[in-house]
């Protein structure tokens, strides 16, 4: 009678774990998007004008870099809890929050300079919807930090009901104010900030024992020469992942919104196999730091590429039936013949990132780099080559194709030198 080594063991412990705490987060997200999109039910009961305003709104928290954020506080968690320094994470943590207050006071400062200026450019008729946006940045700065710490501690099941809180409050309230109250996109906003209330309150309760307590002195420069590569890897990855429709809104204003409906569908894709990198990634993060071998890599990269591949094509025969039951009529023939191109410029973007978070997991930043390059020349790319929605969608296409490229030389033909894992150090 054979007997599984222990390795044997904690290999099928740690799959079992994985697929259990992925499956929770895909739910998560699924219900977090479905509730997110919702609020564009809602484009039906306002003006255009005011959805419009709602879109531009919005899209303020774009620049707001979110995933690395989020990604930098999961890694420098995860590898504290990993090495025992609960107490130098503790000091790290509650000095990064006053940092990223700080910032947001700065660029508020700014936004009351100029507010004349935005008010009539923006044609806001309501001020305070300007102030609800200005609040709901402060949101996206702090709520991905703490996301951040909930993954790194590999607390899913906290990490996925306050996803779904951001977007309860954000539909339920909005659903109110317009259907009920009457209100337009000032309204919307409130509920936006409400979602972020609801969101940030339960992730600090559920994080407490992360960011209380007493601290001990870190070397900031040692940190900073993590938190930098990290920071411009995820950049560029978001950047790969969300520029494209900001360029779209300036050479394209009539056809912004139908753009838009095919990549909030096709967006949605990543969005349901993202939990999948996220959780292998502290996962591994946790592993370099112990020294254990980990084969997460090979089961999180085909779990990926089997869902990305599938709801692609899933997108591709339902996608115009939800484009006609969502928005107006006006936005389905343009965004119905834009979804087979954008839900193809996904796959490659899911399957590159599940690679950058294994690379980055393991504290490799020889790609960082050449993604920086590649997010410059999308940007230059476009500039050059947007005679159409779809020449648009081609661009994108073709460097989601380089970045997968760029992760799989890195990955397993240019290997690194072996070194030991980077550490926290006190001063």
């Amino acid at each position: 009678m054979s007997h599984a080594s222990p390795s044997e063991d904690h290999s099928r412990h740690e799959k079992a774990s994985f697929f259990r705490q992925s499956g929770w987060l895909m739910v998560a997200n699924l219900v977090t998007g479905m509730l997110m999109w919702a609020v564009h039910f809602l484009s039906k009961r306002i003006p255009e004008s005011e959805y419009g305003l709602l879109v531009t709104l919005f899209s303020m928290t774009m620049v707001v870099p979110m995933l690395p954020l989020q990604m930098v506080f999961a890694q420098q968690t995860a590898k504290a809890l990993a090495s025992g320094q609960q107490a130098m994470l503790a000091r790290m943590l509650r000095r990064s929050a006053l940092a990223l207050f700080l910032v947001w006071a700065v660029w508020a400062g700014v936004i009351v300079f100029f507010q004349r200026e935005l008010i009539a450019a923006w044609q806001i008729t309501n001020p305070i919807a300007l102030w609800m946006a200005v609040v709901t940045v402060l949101g996206a700065l702090l709520l991905p930090m703490l996301w951040g710490m909930l993954q790194g501690k590999q607390d899913f099941f906290s990490l996925g009901l306050s996803l779904i809180l951001a977007g309860a409050g954000r539909f339920g309230g909005a659903a109110i104010i317009v259907l009920v109250l009457g209100g337009y996109a000032t309204g919307i906003m409130g509920a936006v900030v409400l979602g972020y209330v609801l969101a940030i309150g339960f992730t600090l309760y559920a994080s407490r024992e992360l960011w209380t307590g007493p601290g001990e002195p870190f070397r900031v420069r040692e940190l900073i020469r993590e938190v930098i590569p990290l920071m411009l890897g995820f950049g560029a990855c978001q950047f790969l992942f969300t520029a494209d429709t900001m360029f779209v809104k300036a050479w394209f204003p009539e056809e912004t919104y139908a753009y838009g409906a095919a990549g909030t569908l096709s967006r949605a894709l990543m969005w349901l196999v993202l939990p999948l990198a996220g959780v292998m990634f502290p996962k591994i993060v946790h592993s370099t730091a112990k020294s254990q071998k980990t084969d997460l890599l090979a089961v999180t990269l085909l779990g990926t590429g089997v869902l990305a591949v599938c709801g692609g094509l899933g997108l591709w025969l339902v996608g115009p039936f939800v484009i006609r039951l969502v928005f107006t009529e006006n936005y389905v023939a343009v965004a119905s013949s834009l979804l087979p191109w954008y839900a193809g410029a996904m796959v490659p973007l899911a399957l590159a990132n599940v690679l950058i978070n294994n690379l980055l997991a393991k504290g490799d930043f020889r790609p960082v780099p050449f993604l920086v390059v590649l997010a410059v020349g999308f940007a230059v790319a476009l500039n050059l080559a947007h005679e159409s929605l779809v020449q648009v969608l081609q661009v994108l296409t073709g460097f989601n194709l380089l970045f997968f490229v760029v992760c799989v030389l890195f990955t397993w033909v240019w290997l690194p030198a072996t070194r030991p894992a980077a550490r926290l150090q006190p001063s």
